[in-house]
């Protein structure tokens, strides 16, 4: 055995989408960041080992909600997936978000790398203590921030930070939809299965352990046709949704198989062509451990819209609360769509440990009650949850302060400038911009979405900034119309002969060029030929009277169309 020791400014325990967002924000800020996952692949609930879709604000649970999806590195993930892998094969959207890991010098991954040890210094954490058993060693990280962003808080009862477990009484918090009597009962977790059609007649033999449901009523109000994710195939919230995980598995399997079965093999559900792709040996889980931060965001937050001075980050998903019974209900639908306003923010401070000092925490497992967490616990939440995280970590060890006194104005203006929508924020627009003669004012109004926002070309328009003197300039910042509004995923749940879904926006503007024309009439260039990213800036250092933006192509799309074009 071997034992590694590394200090760095934050440790990110956890490689979900929260946990990478975290650290790759922190990292792109100038910090140096340990990535610790417990897995062979990032992605924790969205990876190839579950599967599950990754929801948000932009799709509630009863539909898409305009100008709502979440950007930032969430969205420029998505993006790269579409242009990476066009065939949505689950083992290339593993590399996809492998890769984001990989290409940040400040960021150290490692990989099949269990957490199981805290020292700790009165109540602060010196260092954690993991595991990776295919290395066979040990690595010891000292830090000097730890983000907790494993789903499960595995630090809280290494540490002794409080944690919430459970569904809280009404009276606890004033809310509406808990139950009468507190207790231990969560959301259950899922293991899923997929399908893929062929063009031929394809048998299935089920595994002699596998449930029997010879007929539909022994599926009551769980819809099983061929476009649906099973998401419905869940147990455990009765359980210990944590020490009980493998138990759930066997459980999950044994009914995975029975469902396949049953479409298959007992009745007419149009699958005849269809075969089992995968099925998971991993269960998602929705529920488990949560924080207590430094303020607790309950059902009358969300519903009052989130209004918080430290407003970081925003839900829309609405409060889908799973019957704790999830497989085994069998009196109505298995959730319930509490209706919340579309987007309510959610403040820096529930990612914010109360009583350890050097601990904060992104994803699922933020101080939020059981009912608050139906809303928030959905997957490109949490990715923004930590992208606002690790860019406030940034600023906290740059400026020598606690994350809870980092300037709330300049993480906010940080995180809208990386493209991160905040309710009830405008952005700030850079001085060389504003003062610049604009041949279109709408790119350089700092709102980055909706119609109304965009500058919509056609073959030979182009965009331009006029200086009255020559002018330094640094950076160009573009933003382009991604589609916001796409009614997709980031990847499938099933896959037809022929996919009609699932690519890059026709809308993206692909090929462009950028012209800065000096004083003596030469001209430098940027030139791009295959973009396939919504905000992208280009570094530069000319000194200039005239910047032109010149759209070239898209990727279907008749028009060109950019929500801004700035100067700094």
């Amino acid at each position: 055995m071997r034992t590694l020791t590394y200090q760095t400014d934050l440790c990110v325990v956890g490689g979900g989408m929260a946990g990478l967002c975290c650290a790759i924000a922190a990292a792109r800020h100038g910090i140096k960041v340990v990535l610790v996952q417990d897995r062979p692949v990032l992605g924790g609930n969205a990876s190839s080992e579950i599967r599950t879709w990754i929801g948000g604000a932009h799709v509630t649970g009863k539909g898409p909600v305009k100008n709502l999806r979440e950007g930032g590195i969430i969205e420029e993930i998505f993006l790269e997936n579409f242009y990476q892998n066009p065939a949505l094969k689950y083992p290339i959207w593993d590399s996809v978000l492998y890769e984001k890991a990989m290409a940040e010098e400040n960021l150290t991954l490692l990989l099949n790398t269990s957490c199981f040890e805290a020292k700790m210094e009165d109540n602060r954490i010196a260092s954690i203590r993991a595991w990776q058993s295919n290395a066979e060693t040990f690595h010891v990280i000292a830090a000097t921030w730890f983000a907790d962003c494993s789903g499960d808080s595995i630090l809280a009862p290494l540490s002794g930070a409080k944690f919430m477990y459970g569904r809280e009484a009404k009276a606890e918090f004033g809310e509406r939809i808990p139950p009468d009597v507190a207790d231990r009962k969560t959301m259950g977790m899922s293991c899923l299965f997929q399908i893929r059609e062929t063009d031929h007649k394809v048998p299935f033999s089920p595994p002699v352990w596998a449930y029997k449901y010879e007929t539909d009523a022994d599926l009551p109000y769980k819809d099983h046709n061929k476009d649906n994710n099973f998401w419905w195939i869940e147990i455990g919230g009765e359980w210990d949704c944590i020490h009980d995980t493998d138990r759930c598995r066997e459980e999950l399997l044994k009914i995975c198989y029975g469902v396949w079965d049953h479409m298959k093999n007992h009745g007419d559900h149009g699958v005849d062509n269809w075969e089992l792709e995968w099925i998971g040996f991993l269960p998602g889980k929705r529920e488990s451990r949560r924080y207590v931060g430094k303020y607790i965001v309950t059902q009358n937050d969300v519903e009052a819209g989130g209004n918080f001075h430290d407003i970081v980050a925003y839900g829309g998903w609405s409060m889908d609360d799973h019957f704790p019974a999830g497989f085994y209900y069998t009196e109505g639908h298995p959730t319930i769509y509490h209706p919340v306003p579309a987007p309510w923010g959610l403040p820096l401070r529930c990612m914010i440990s109360e009583n350890i000092e050097n601990l904060t925490f992104a994803g699922r497992n933020i101080s939020v009650t059981h009912t608050a967490l139906s809303s928030s616990r959905v997957m490109a939440t949490c990715a923004i949850l930590g992208q606002a995280l690790g860019t406030a970590l940034s600023m906290a060890v740059h400026n020598g302060c606690h994350v809870e006194n980092v300037d709330i104005p300049t993480l906010q203006q940080t995180l809208m400038a990386d493209d991160c929508f905040i309710p009830n924020c405008a952005r700030e627009v850079p001085t060389l911009t504003r003062e610049a003669v604009c041949s279109a004012d709408v790119v350089r109004n700092g709102r980055d979405r909706g119609e109304e926002n965009l500058w919509i070309g056609t073959a030979g328009d182009v965009l331009e900034y006029r200086f009255e003197r020559p002018t330094f300039v640094r950076e160009i910042r573009l933003v382009f119309d991604n589609d916001m509004n796409r009614r997709y995923h980031n990847m499938p749940c099933s896959y037809p002969l022929v996919q009609d879904r699932f690519y890059l926006p026709r809308t993206l503007i692909k090929a462009y060029r950028i012209e800065g024309e000096n004083e003596d009439g030469s001209v430098c260039r940027i030139c791009v030929e295959n973009n396939h990213q919504r905000l992208v800036r280009h570094k530069v250092a000319w000194n200039v009277k005239r910047i032109r933006f010149i759209p070239l192509a898209t990727n279907g799309c008749e028009e060109y169309r950019v929500f801004d074009f700035e100067v700094r």
